[in-house]
């Protein structure tokens, strides 16, 4: 089952695109191809839509978190594309909100970023996402979609917090999971070198190498490129921590790496629903 996110060069003066593909039992067809657009920007909302629109989908718009948070409750979209920068609630605070509903939760949603002109944007692949505190079945259930055919399968668990680390690894252990543990980014890749896991638990916030610049990383490698990666992160982040992890996208995404723009001059964090996988087309 793979969601592709391509990238299709532009014509003319054109802005690039990236032209998502939903291809899943309960994708967008028929009266299921509505999408929320929640964006501060009156532009950039105005462009998504008619991009949208002219390619069938049906398009409805929130100029905050806030009532895009309400509209997703009310209408149920498809899909929804969120901008991250945004003022009040910022687009970690909308996505986390929607991955702790348990009626929002398989919502795929596209996360929209600027980035440098001088530079093209990086398509960072979550195969799911998880909230902490970690909820054990929760825990199990996703691990269990990525479990293969042989014993002792090789889990990757990148966490710098102690006591995370070692619930989470007593948890995977009782399942049965082979645990490789790494308390950072830096060290994940090492391990990463030394064994190919099966499925990575991704923290986001770590010192010395945080989640996003390991999945920066990750992405580039051939050989890593679809490791399903499940993404760890608090459930109730202060505004200076959504501050830090917005100022950490930014400068990941800018760091001269070539998948590509996306719409409206801004690049594309895509986070799957539940029981999917990316994959990046160039």
């Amino acid at each position: 089952m793979w969601l592709p996110a391509q990238v299709v060069e532009p014509k003319s003066d054109e802005p690039r695109v990236s032209e998502i593909e939903f291809i899943e039992g309960s994708g967008l067809v028929d009266g299921s191809d509505l999408v929320l657009v929640i964006d501060d920007d009156p532009v950039v909302r105005d462009l998504m839509q008619r991009f949208l629109v002219k390619e069938g989908f049906q398009v409805q718009l929130a100029a905050s978190g806030e009532i895009g948070l309400n509209m997703a409750k009310d209408l149920r979209p498809a899909a929804i594309t969120l901008d991250v920068m945004m003022p009040g609630m910022d687009g970690w605070a909308v996505l986390t909100a929607l991955k702790a509903d348990p009626d929002l939760a398989d919502i795929p949603v596209v996360m929209l970023t600027m980035v440098d002109e001088k530079n093209l944007g990086y398509a960072l692949g979550a195969s799911d996402y998880l909230t902490k505190p970690i909820e054990r079945n929760r825990l199990i259930t996703v691990l269990n979609k990525y479990r293969c055919h042989h014993p002792d399968c090789p889990v990757l668990l990148v966490e710098d917090d102690v006591l995370t680390r070692e619930m989470m690894r007593r948890i995977l252990e009782k399942e049965g999971w082979q645990v490789v543990e790494a308390d950072n980014g830096r060290v994940a890749l090492e391990k990463v070198a030394e064994c190919r896991p099966e499925v990575i638990l991704l923290d986001l916030m770590m010192p010395e190498m945080d989640g996003f610049q390991f999945l920066v990383q990750l992405r580039q490698d051939f050989h890593t490129l679809n490791i399903p990666v499940v993404v760890v992160t608090a459930m109730n982040l202060s505004d200076l921590e959504r501050q830090q992890l917005n100022g950490s996208v930014t400068q990941i995404l800018q760091k001269g790496l070539t998948a590509g723009k996306s719409c409206c001059g801004r690049s594309v964090i895509w986070w799957p629903p539940r029981s999917s996988r990316l994959r990046v087309v160039n």
